[in-house]
């Protein structure tokens, strides 16, 4: 709340250098803002008496809003990039695939290896963790395995995180 949206008849007001000005009247504070030129903020509504402070409102939230899009600009967004691979796959595209999902960790995101089944491929999936654990081991070096292979209706999924 600010300015005349204050209707407590008594509070506590800070001064706009932060020094302590006291206990008084809502009316005598807003005259004290106006006659600086500022505004009467409502900081802490639940204290016994509620706590105002002289500021200049506008660049309160201007400087608020500068300090948000900095913290929004150092925060790091980490996608989840996916990889299918197969259960017959040859060795020359599980290569390739390495080489993509090399490329994936070393810009910082996690890669995510699924292998789908079809028909009665589902009886092999001994096959598929070979060549899940093969996978994890030629990109070792830049990712560890964050959850294992792990069966999940006819796709098994392992993810892989960069390393720090």
């Amino acid at each position: 709340m600010i300015n005349e949206q204050i209707r407590d008849k008594e509070i506590r007001l800070i001064g706009n250098q932060g020094e302590q000005i006291g206990i008084i009247s809502a009316r005598e504070a807003q005259k004290i803002a106006d006659e600086q030129r500022l505004d009467l903020v409502k900081i802490s509504p639940n204290a016994k008496p509620p706590v105002c402070k002289i500021m200049d409102y506008s660049k309160y939230k201007f400087d608020l809003a500068k300090k948000e899009k900095e913290a929004r600009k150092k925060q790091k967004t980490i996608s989840i990039k996916e990889l299918r691979l197969s259960p017959n796959i040859d060795t020359h595209d599980i290569e390739v695939k390495v080489k993509k999902a090399i490329e994936f960790l070393k810009d910082g995101n996690k890669v995510k290896i699924s292998i789908r089944f079809r028909g009665r491929e589902l009886a092999r999936t001994d096959v598929a963790v070979g060549i899940m654990n093969d996978f994890a081991e030629k990109v070792s070096e830049y990712g560890s395995v964050e959850k294992a292979p792990k069966m999940d209706a006819r796709i098994m999924a392992m993810f892989l995180a960069p390393k720090a």
